[in-house]
């Protein structure tokens, strides 16, 4: 199978944006491949943790829309996916697409409706698709992201963020409304030797696909706000993501 698109999603605070910041600077490191970044998640931490400035956004575009019956002229005529492209930044070694945050509290439906759109319209034009979802499996729900080459639930070693994990992976295995999920794995984070029982993972009926050390090196990064794309390869992290991401495609010559 052909992987096309790598969703990583999980528990507030697990580490998510971190981890998909890192299979980003390992893809653009190998380069040979164009690279679609999508940051799906409201809190709009990937371009911080990338060190990139935005050139917009998804909800900020759905403001400039008057209504919908303006988008839906311009998904006929074929202008919407320039104005897609419009906001769409360009990075050194990959683009980034911004979900940004709801038109008004709570409300995410016109957004979502966008983004969804954007994602089908511009993922043809990549190789790989990295997405950083919300927290939770919200999007998997919505069927913002209806289909996914291979899905990474993140979890630290708290009970909470596994079961959180489980969660997220019957949405994924259940394929309801259309949702498809090639694969889905669970990555642990913040390893200190402190791994999960068999039972903890037993609760969450998952695979672990991938293992990433608490890394003081990463730490000193993120505290200071350095970009993580300028890790060094001797980090820790750096070299569990070149792993992690080896695993993935391997799966294409199988």
């Amino acid at each position: 199978m052909a992987i096309k698109t790598i969703a990583v999603t999980g528990k507030g605070g697990t580490g998510k944006t971190m981890i998909a910041s890192l299979l980003i600077r390992q893809l653009v490191k190998q380069g040979g491949k164009k690279i679609l970044v999508i940051d799906a998640d409201s809190a709009m931490s990937l371009p911080y943790t990338l060190g990139i400035d935005i050139s917009g956004s998804v909800s900020g575009l759905r403001h400039e829309l008057v209504g919908p019956e303006q988008g839906r002229q311009m998904k006929r005529d074929g202008s919407l996916k320039d104005w897609i492209g419009g906001i769409v930044t360009h990075a050194e070694g990959f683009d980034l697409l911004v979900m940004g945050r709801p038109e008004e509290p709570g409300c995410f439906c016109a957004v979502n409706e966008l983004l969804k759109y954007s994602i089908g319209t511009l993922a043809g034009d990549y190789d790989v698709v990295i997405i950083d979802g919300e927290a939770g499996p919200e999007q998997l729900n919505r069927r913002v992201l209806p289909k996914i080459d291979v899905l990474l639930v993140v979890a630290d070693m708290s009970a909470r963020s596994l079961a959180t994990a489980g969660g997220i992976l019957d949405v994924a295995r259940a394929g309801e409304n259309g949702i498809r999920v090639g694969r889905a794995g669970l990555v642990l984070n913040r390893i200190r030797g402190d791994e999960p029982n068999a039972e903890m993972l037993g609760r969450a009926q998952a695979d672990v696909v991938g293992w990433f050390p608490e890394d003081a090196e990463l730490n000193r990064f993120d505290r200071d706000g350095n970009p993580l794309l300028k890790l060094p390869d001797s980090c820790e992290c750096v070299k569990a993501a070149d792993k992690l991401l080896k695993s993935i495609f391997s799966e294409e010559d199988a």
